[in-house]
């Protein structure tokens, strides 16, 4: 069943970053839960479903960033949970501003579909939460 999360994630991932909303919302459950990055500026925030997900997105992409990359590295299979290293890219809005990060996104997957999606600005911390 691990190697089928990691499928799932890795299809979830390719469809957010290719904008394909309908592929995505086959391969999250309904009411997937969304957690602000820990240690980022959205810490805390919590959003329900796929359009409150994309609501989030616009909302910061569109405040803060000209230009966003979200470019996965590595899927670790952790059973239920699948840990994606990501490599993030952004140039501010009007200062031109450019910051790059590695970080960590632990991944959810029950019965085939991602019910939970929890970001983190440390990678070992992203591992330590799937129990790796």
């Amino acid at each position: 069943m691990s190697e089928e999360n990691v499928n799932v994630v890795r299809e979830l991932v390719e469809a957010f970053t290719a904008g394909d909303v309908e592929r995505a919302a086959q391969l999250v459950d309904p009411e997937v839960e969304f957690l602000g990055t820990v240690g980022g500026l959205q810490e805390g925030q919590v959003a329900h479903g796929l359009a409150q997900i994309a609501e989030v997105f616009e909302d910061q992409d569109l405040e803060a960033w000209e230009e966003r990359r979200l470019e996965p590295e590595e899927f670790i299979d952790a059973g239920d949970d699948v840990v994606v290293f990501l490599h993030e890219y952004r140039r501010g809005k009007g200062s031109g501003v450019e910051l790059e990060g590695e970080t960590g996104v632990v991944y959810r997957v029950s019965e085939g579909r991602v019910v939970r999606i929890q970001g983190y600005m440390d990678r070992n911390a992203a591992l330590a939460a799937a129990g790796l």
